[in-house]
C-alpha cells in the first residue's frame, strides 16, 4: 500500500507538470475512445495534409519529415528512416489523385535522403543531429523502399543510389541471413526478426533490377526469420525493448516482410508462415478494434493500451492476406482495427495535431507517449487507400 501511495505521488507530480496540451488531450483520452468516425476519405486527406506540414516545420529544415510532434516539447528534427518508407505513400496518394503538389513533396525527400548517404551506401540510425553516426541496416532497408518508389517515379537518377544502398546490405549480411553487425545498440542486443522488413527493402530493389542478389539476400532473411517463428505463429527476437513482450509494431514489421516474400516468390510455405502469425494476433483483437500495444507469446494482452502503428500495421497486413486468401475474417478485422483508429484522429483543431496519429491510445501509453509520429500516420494512410481500394473492387 504504501508503494502504491508513492507511485500514485509521482505520476500526480508528472501530471502536473505537463504542458496544459498534453494534460487536455490525457484527460480527453480517459473518457475512452470518441465515438464518430471521420471515415476513409478525410482519414486520408488530412493524414497526407499532416505528413506535408511535418515535411514543413522539421526542425532540421532539409527536406526531410519531423519524426513527431510533441505535446510536451513541439516538433522534431527529420528521421531518414521514415521518411524514406513516407516516400512510397506521398507517391501513391500523388498517382490517385493527380496532385503534383504531393508528388514534388516526395522528390523533395529522395533528394534529402540521397544526400545524406554515406559512401559505403548505407544511412544514419536516428533523427537528425549533431552526434556522430554510423550507418546501419534496419534504417537503410527502410530507405531503400522510398529509393525503388523513386526509380519507379522518377527515372534514373535514384537508381544509382538505391543499387548502392542495396549492395551494401548485400555485403554487410550475416552468413546465416541476419544483420547483426551493422544493428543499432538496442536495449535487447543481437538481430532480430522484425527485420524482415529490410528484406521487403531489397525484395523491391529485386525488382528492379532482377539480375542483382537482392531477392536472394532477402530470401536468406525470411528464411532466419522463420527460424524463430514458433508453432502457434508468434516470433522470438522480435522487439527493440521487451522480447517477452515485444510490440505490435515490430510484430507488423516482421509479418510485413513475410508478406512481401510471399507476394515475390508466391512460396506457399511462405503464406503459411504468414497465416500463422495473422491467426496468432487474431486471437488479440478486442470486438471494438482495440489490439493491445504488447503481447505475451500465447497472444495475451501485456498492456491496458493500444500502440497506434502497430495496429494499422497488423491491420494492413491482414488485408493483404484477405486479398491473397479470400479470408474473410482477415478483412473484417483489419476493418474494425482502422475504424477504431480513426476515432482517435483529430478532424479538428490545431494543425500540430489535425490528422496526425498518436503513438499510443490513450496518449499516455509506453510507446510515443505525448507524441504524434509520423510513421503512425504514413502506416494509417496505407491501410487507409488499402480498405479504400478493397471496398472498391467489391462494389
Amino acid at each position: 500500500m504504501i508503494r502504491h501511495v508513492i507511485n500514485s505521488c509521482r505520476d500526480f507530480r508528472r501530471y502536473v507538470q505537463l504542458p496544459r496540451a498534453a494534460r487536455e488531450e490525457r484527460q480527453l483520452d480517459r473518457q475512452g475512445l470518441p465515438q464518430e468516425d471521420p471515415g476513409i476519405e478525410l482519414a486520408i486527406e488530412l493524414g497526407i495534409s499532416w505528413l506535408g506540414h511535418a515535411q514543413d516545420h522539421s526542425l532540421s529544415h532539409d527536406g526531410g519529415v519531423a519524426r513527431h510532434y510533441s505535446l510536451e516539447s513541439g516538433w522534431h528534427s527529420s528521421y531518414p528512416e521514415t521518411t524514406g518508407y513516407i516516400v512510397p505513400t506521398m507517391l501513391a496518394h500523388a498517382e490517385y489523385c493527380g496532385d503534383d503538389a504531393v508528388r514534388l513533396r516526395a522528390k523533395r525527400m529522395l533528394d534529402w535522403l540521397v544526400s545524406i548517404q554515406f559512401p559505403c551506401g548505407g544511412f544514419r540510425h536516428g533523427s537528425m543531429g549533431p552526434t556522430s553516426v554510423v550507418p546501419v541496416a534496419f534504417n537503410t532497408g527502410q530507405i531503400l523502399l522510398g529509393l525503388a518508389a523513386g526509380v519507379r517515379e522518377f527515372g534514373e537518377i535514384y537508381r544509382e543510389p538505391m543499387r548502392h544502398a542495396a549492395d551494401w546490405l548485400v555485403e554487410t549480411q550475416d552468413s546465416d541471413g541476419c544483420w547483426s553487425k551493422s544493428s543499432p545498440n538496442t536495449d535487447v542486443p543481437g538481430a532480430k526478426t522484425y527485420y524482415t522488413h529490410v528484406a521487403w527493402g531489397l525484395f523491391e530493389a529485386a525488382r528492379l533490377e532482377p539480375d542483382k542478389p537482392y531477392a536472394l539476400s532477402a530470401l536468406s532473411n525470411v528464411s532466419w526469420a522463420l527460424k524463430h517463428q514458433h508453432n502457434n505463429g508468434w516470433f522470438d527476437k522480435c522487439c527493440l525493448t521487451d522480447t517477452n513482450r515485444p510490440l505490435t509494431h515490430t510484430i507488423g514489421y516482421a509479418l510485413r516482410g513475410i508478406v512481401e516474400g510471399y507476394r515475390f516468390t508466391k512460396d506457399p510455405d511462405l503464406l503459411k508462415a504468414c497465416r500463422r502469425t495473422a491467426d496468432g494476433l487474431l486471437k488479440a483483437l478486442s470486438k471494438d478494434g482495440f489490439l493491445p500495444g504488447r503481447l505475451y507469446s500465447d497472444w495475451q494482452s501485456a498492456v491496458s493500451w493500444a500502440c497506434l502503428t502497430g495496429s494499422v500495421q497488423i491491420a494492413h497486413c491482414w488485408l493483404m492476406l484477405y486479398q491473397d486468401t479470400g479470408e474473410v475474417r482477415y478483412r473484417e478485422a483489419a476493418y474494425s482495427v482502422n475504424q477504431y483508429v480513426r476515432r482517435t484522429m483529430k478532424v479538428e483543431g490545431p494543425a500540430e495535431t489535425r490528422g496526425a496519429i498518436k503513438g499510443s491510445f490513450p496518449i499516455q501509453g509506453w510507446y510515443g507517449k505525448y507524441e504524434y509520429l509520423n510513421w503512425s500516420t504514413k502506416f494509417f494512410v496505407d491501410l487507409n487507400m488499402l480498405e479504400k481500394a478493397v471496398r472498391k473492387a467489391e462494389t
